[in-house]
This record gives structure tokens, C-alpha cells and sequence, in this order.
């Protein structure tokens, strides 16, 4: 809500250090200083471009963009849980959350409320707040 992500670095930014920057004339990225993209096709190529190289945030992130049938991408649930999957091996406690929520739901996967406590649990053993509520 008060921040936004470059999908460049797969790093957050509030909005304020955004607008900061921005007003110095900065306009690429903070982080890295990649241009931002101008397109979907753009993003979800930088996103797939970090999806290559392991990155736990940009999979986590691909699986959501599967699950919103977001960036030109069909909607995929099923896609969207194994790219969740992925990044959750790799230490994303977000999808880990996420998992816990498509468990509980039965969102690409069969409606398992024991997988689904056991993976809200450990995202919010690792820091994630929302699932200290799931």
C-alpha cells in the first residue's frame, strides 16, 4: 500500500523514497539503476530474467502474476502453486503464505487445512505478519 516493487532488482521501495529520488532526478531504478520498463512485455521479461537465476522473490512473484492471469499470462492456478512451491523451498516466506492460503482455499490444489496451517505457521515463524492470522 505504501510501497511499491521494482520488478528489476525484486527489491521494495516506499513511496516517499520513490518520490525523493525521483524529484533529485533519479528516474531508473534506486537499487540497481536499471531503466524501468514501459511495458508488460518488458517486466515480465526482467521477472523471468531473475526467474532463471533462482531468484525465490521473482518465482514467488511469477507464480502470482499465473495466479491473476496478470501480464499478458493466462490465468494458471496450478502453475501459479508450483512456482509457490519453488520459491518456498528457496526461503520465500511470502509464497510459503501463499501456499498456506491456496491449502486453505483449495486454489490449484486439493482443500488440505492441515497443509495449510502447517505453511501459514512457518511464514509467520519466518517474519511474514499477515499469516500469523491465517
Amino acid at each position: 500500500q505504501h510501497s511499491g516493487f521494482n520488478v528489476c532488482c525484486m527489491k521494495r521501495i516506499c513511496h516517499g523514497c520513490d518520490f525523493a529520488a525521483a524529484k533529485r532526478g533519479m528516474v531508473d531504478c534506486p537499487f540497481c539503476r536499471t531503466p524501468e520498463p514501459d511495458n508488460n512485455a518488458a517486466v515480465l521479461e526482467m521477472i523471468q530474467g531473475r526467474v532463471a537465476k533462482k531468484d525465490p522473490a521473482a518465482i514467488s512473484l511469477l507464480g502470482q502474476k499465473y495466479f491473476q492471469g496478470d501480464l499478458g499470462l493466462q490465468k494458471d492456478v496450478r502453475k501459479a502453486v508450483e512456482l509457490y512451491t519453488e520459491a518456498a523451498e528457496l526461503g520465500s516466506i511470502g509464497a510459503l503464505s501463499n501456499l498456506g492460503v491456496a491449502y486453505h482455499r483449495g486454489d490449484g490444489v486439493q482443500q488440505d487445512k492441515e497443509k495449510s496451517v502447517e505453511f501459514s505457521t512457518k511464514a509467520a515463524m519466518q517474519g511474514h505478519v499477515e499469516s500469523r492470522f491465517n
